[in-house]
């Protein structure tokens, strides 16, 4: 499928999402989290080939404990999904409520995105993050994940279609692209005819070439710290 199909296909699906109730939303969620679990054992055949994969080409080993998964590392994602469905719905909130001088009333009010973009790294977690929080919010979301990690990326992600399918929803409230092609990465990014708001999650070489290369709006993130403190009597 190509990007612009994914695009249409997204921007169809974002209207049912804006669409669902509280508690459809709840229903959806807490089956995808029993969906992860119940097919952990292909989910963590696919993620031994992406490890395989990586061994094979020399990726440093703590890369590789970011990649790998296990059955605790899969129920920990179930339950994530089962902790978003928890959330209030935002859809819909009123944030504030106020008079002009005139008479007129506005209020803000939370509403969708639509279609949201999320490009990230070697982390496959993140793949059921992404969902649980775009789809709790009312959003479709496309998603470009690691190369390093697309076969966990592609079995996870039918895990949670296969869920939406059983609860009467459209599959395409997320989809993934599954090229590894950086060309496709950079076609994705392009992609402001169908993509409301695009998001980059990983180091700073990654953010920094979205928010460089996207016309897309884009929602800088932190890159993080890691900042460590000796005592001065430690043992070094």
């Amino acid at each position: 499928m190509d990007l612009k199909e994914m695009g249409k296909r997204a921007g169809v699906a974002k209207f049912e999402m804006q669409r669902l109730s509280s508690e459809k939303k709840r229903q959806v969620l807490n089956a995808a989290a029993k969906m992860l679990v119940a097919d952990a054992g292909k989910i963590l055949e696919e993620n031994g080939k992406d490890i395989k994969k990586g061994e094979e080409n020399g990726m440093h080993p703590g890369m590789i404990d970011r990649l790998c998964l296990t059955e605790g590392r899969i129920n920990a994602m179930a339950e994530g999904l089962n902790q978003v469905a928890k959330l209030a719905d935002p859809v819909g909130e009123v944030m504030e409520t106020f008079t002009r001088p005139n008479g007129l009333k506005i209020s803000k009010r939370r509403v969708p995105f639509g279609v949201v973009g999320i490009i990230y790294e070697s982390r496959p977690n993140v793949t059921a993050d992404a969902f649980g929080l775009c789809f709790q919010s009312g959003n479709a979301v496309i998603l470009k994940g690691g190369s390093d990690a697309l076969k966990s990326n592609m079995a996870i992600t039918a895990s949670i279609r296969k869920a939406l399918a059983e609860c009467g929803i459209s599959e395409d409230a997320i989809q993934l692209i599954e090229s590894t092609d950086r060309e496709v990465t950079a076609q994705f990014m392009k992609l402001n005819r169908y993509v409301d708001v695009l998001i980059p999650r990983g180091g700073a070489g990654l953010i920094r070439s979205v928010v460089e290369n996207s016309t897309i709006p884009v929602i800088e993130t932190g890159t993080g710290n890691c900042h460590i403190y000796v005592d001065e009597y430690a043992d070094l």
